[in-house]
């Protein structure tokens, strides 16, 4: 859930900056009169990150060890946005998109992405309808090309177009197979409109721009439905100890538990892990524990470092400390200093650590329905 944000204004300031959280930035500036209202948001936490994107419903787990980094490049239209995403470090994205919606991503990486457990192939073009949840694997230093377009929107222009919207509401097709030629010429297209230095070109152009070349994009698409044989029942293993995991106390958990849960022998556990996530089944139950509690620690309500640790299953603080640190690039009570400065000033001033410290202004702004 999307906090409400307040801009604040510096007495020797013109242009507006907005505090997000500590290490995150916003600036607010004027647009020009006819141009789509642009926003860039940078976020030295995975969390904040999944919450920076307007009007979707997010949670990231950071995979990959290291400090993490993150930007989002972003255009709204109405009914139609347009974003360029990056990440620092591997991820497991949890993600839903605005309702009434499609959502169309285009990976920089693709034989590293997977969508619900799949691969993603080199013509490959991401699809999900609005208000279903679905699940990517991330790896490192990555972007997400990406637009969504109200059902509405595509209602009204399909008509010319022989594009059919139920194959795209389909919830078990999650990628869509394109030519190489049509998947580079669309991307092009994305990555020119997301230029800062485009900004001054009118809002309607840009947006007849996109939905023709949406338009096309549709009008040859055809679901990708390979998959492995095993696919089902690998994928079934796993959301059975997602689930436990989700509603079971987090202590630690044996192997012999997680077999009988997930109703599979040690191999195939370890083969559907592997497929579907990219990790073994205990690097996931650690990783899980650490971003739960790197979430609590973030929380104002939490009061201590060993709360935190101690509530995820952590009971030796000095190995929780150590593998903390080894995941997010800083100590656990650094994480807790920054959402409880008066608990720490000193810490609270050194951990700061910004990791982009300046960004062109005319690159910002503020664009957050309810806000």
């Amino acid at each position: 859930m999307k906090t409400a944000l307040k801009p604040y204004v510096h007495e020797n300031c013109v242009t507006p900056i907005l505090k997000v959280h500590a290490d995150t930035e916003v600036a607010v500036h004027r647009q020009e009169q006819h141009a789509p209202h642009r926003c860039t948001v940078i976020a030295n936490d995975a969390n904040d990150q999944a919450g920076n994107l307007t009007d979707w419903e997010q949670e990231y787990d950071q995979i990959g060890a290291g400090r993490f980094c993150g930007r989002i490049d972003e255009l709204n239209f109405g009914g139609l946005q347009l974003f360029n995403e990056h990440t620092g470090r591997s991820l497991l994205q949890r993600c839903k998109v605005w309702p009434d919606s499609f959502w169309f991503g285009f990976p920089s990486k693709r034989n590293e992405t997977r969508i619900n457990g799949q691969s993603v192939e080199s013509s490959d073009v991401l699809c999900r309808p609005g208000s279903t949840e679905f699940e990517l694997v991330t790896p490192e230093s990555f972007d997400m090309l990406s637009i969504v377009v109200s059902k509405a929107k595509l209602q009204s222009h399909k008509a010319s177009e022989d594009i059919d919207l139920k194959l795209l509401d389909a919830k078990n097709y999650p990628r869509l197979r394109l030519s190489l030629r049509t998947l580079q010429n669309f991307r092009y297209l994305l990555r020119r409109i997301l230029q800062p230095t485009i900004n001054k070109i009118d809002s309607d152009l840009h947006h007849d721009l996109l939905i023709m070349g949406l338009l096309e994009l549709l009008a040859e698409e055809i679901p990708n439905k390979k998959v492995a044989p095993s696919y089902q029942h690998r994928k079934a293993v796993v959301e059975r100890i997602k689930d436990y995991m989700a509603t079971e106390s987090i202590a630690p958990v044996t192997m012999t538990t997680l077999c009988e849960v997930g109703c599979a022998s040690r191999r195939t556990l370890q083969y559907s892990f592997e497929t579907i996530l990219g990790i073994s089944p205990m690097t996931f139950l650690r990783i899980s524990r650490l971003n739960r509690a790197k979430r609590m620690l973030c929380q104002p309500s939490t009061s201590s470092v060993s709360e935190a640790a101690s509530f995820n299953g952590f009971y030796h603080l000095s190995q929780f400390s150590s593998d903390y640190r080894q995941l997010f690039g800083e100590l656990p009570s650094e994480t807790f200093a920054k959402s409880h400065p008066a608990n720490n000033s000193q810490l609270h001033s050194n951990a700061l650590e910004p990791c982009v410290r300046t960004v062109p202004a005319f690159q910002h702004c503020l664009q957050r329905r309810g806000t």
